[in-house]
């Protein structure tokens, strides 16, 4: 293969956590280049619900920091809009969300308690099926889409490179530290390695002697018909998440899982499955003055979870110039602040604004092999929804 032009930061991954440490680094004048197997964003980072409301994450006060100045920082929308409501249909989910409400209050953040009557109001589509709600004073949800493309247009001004259609096959080393990654276009020298490529995360790191333990799920999400704007677009409840866009759909995922193997190249099939009639029901339920709308399309993406489905950003102890991040299927809300942490470990190495010790690889140290059977993550979801 014929060397071409390398970067002091090679970024292996184009989805939400790679472009959004790409564009920290290249704000700050660091020569970094992000590597995409295919088109970036064409996994759970474009396909998700778009929420920024992660109150139990040690990045939660920069998320909240950052999301409102986001598209003034990257100088492209975002589309985010602050705030979320979570609607309950039982007396135990009213219990079970107050938890939100207080972890988020210790951290200063506001919530008000709502009755039958404020949160009808409030969520104009909802029925006679909820008990009550929460208003977060925080968070909020933005456009998985639109943000994604801001952060690499805003990492491209300010001198990032973007490499799309490039599938990582190995790596380089020498005394202890990654000099080059091997690709299908030619080999790529570097300084520094950050791995945040979603699913293939764990296969990539285990080159490099240390795996981050992740299982790849398929995750779907329905869009319906435009309907009348609600005062605020982020509503979860049901079990589900998801918003309103500014046209008008109801955008909402859930799940439950499906698990996959994946292969080691190529992106993984994502047919419509037995679960979007699944997710559509309870979005019904959820939503019953919505429950005429169409569903017009439903997209799927392939996301990684840890086994205690926490995030990874830390660095190898096989190869001290590698970065690895796995952020467990919340990558998207966290991202302004997680591209904030990679650069802090890449460029200073610790992260200067939070603790992020809880996402140290060695709490997996002596993590079981058969991790994925003992937690019952092998049987697929649509399986299960079919059975019932």
């Amino acid at each position: 293969m014929n060397e071409i032009k390398g970067a002091s930061v090679v970024i292996v991954g184009g989805g939400v956590t790679g472009l959004s440490a790409g564009w920290w680094l290249a704000r700050d004048g660091v020569d970094v280049l992000v590597l995409e197997k295919g088109l970036i964003g064409w996994e759970a980072s474009g396909r998700n619900g778009g929420g920024c409301s992660h109150h139990h994450s040690p990045l939660f006060a920069e998320e909240q920091r950052l999301w409102p100045i986001l598209d003034e920082m990257l100088g492209y929308p975002t589309e985010f809009r602050g705030e979320r409501i979570r609607l309950a249909s039982s007396e135990h989910q009213m219990a079970l969300y107050g938890r939100a409400l207080r972890n988020a209050e210790r951290q200063g953040f506001q919530s008000e308690v709502l009755d039958v009557r404020q949160a009808k109001e409030m969520v104009p589509l909802a029925g006679d099926t909820i008990v009550g709600g929460y208003h977060y004073k925080f968070g909020g949800h933005a456009n998985p889409h639109r943000t994604l493309q801001g952060y690499a247009w805003a990492m491209q001004d300010h001198g990032g490179r973007l490499l799309q259609h490039t599938t990582v096959t190995g790596f380089r080393s020498e005394g202890g530290r990654v000099t080059a990654v091997e690709t299908d276009r030619g080999v790529i020298g570097c300084d520094s390695l950050v791995l945040a490529a979603g699913p293939q995360t764990g296969r990539l790191s285990a080159m490099l002697g240390q795996e981050v333990p992740v299982q790849s799920a398929r995750c779907e999400m329905i869009v319906t018909e435009p309907l009348p704007l609600m005062p605020l677009g982020g509503v979860d409840g049901c079990g589900l998440y998801g918003r309103q866009t500014l046209r008008g759909n109801l955008a909402y995922g859930g799940g439950p899982h499906e698990w996959l193997a994946l292969a080691e190249q190529g992106t993984p099939a994502k047919p419509t499955t037995p679960l979007m009639l699944h997710m559509g029901k309870r979005l019904a339920e959820l939503l019953p003055k919505a429950a005429h709308a169409r569903i017009i399309r439903s997209w799927a993406g392939v996301i990684e979870n840890t086994p205690d489905g926490r995030p990874v950003i830390d660095r190898l102890d096989s190869q001290a110039n590698v970065v690895v991040a796995t952020l467990s299927s919340v990558g998207f809300g966290l991202s302004p602040a997680s591209g904030h942490a990679i650069r802090d470990l890449v460029v200073d190495g610790e992260c200067g604004f939070a603790d992020i010790s809880s996402f140290k690889l060695s709490r997996f140290a002596a993590l079981e092999p058969n991790w994925r059977e003992l937690q019952g993550w092998q049987v697929t979801a649509a399986a299960e929804v079919l059975a019932a």
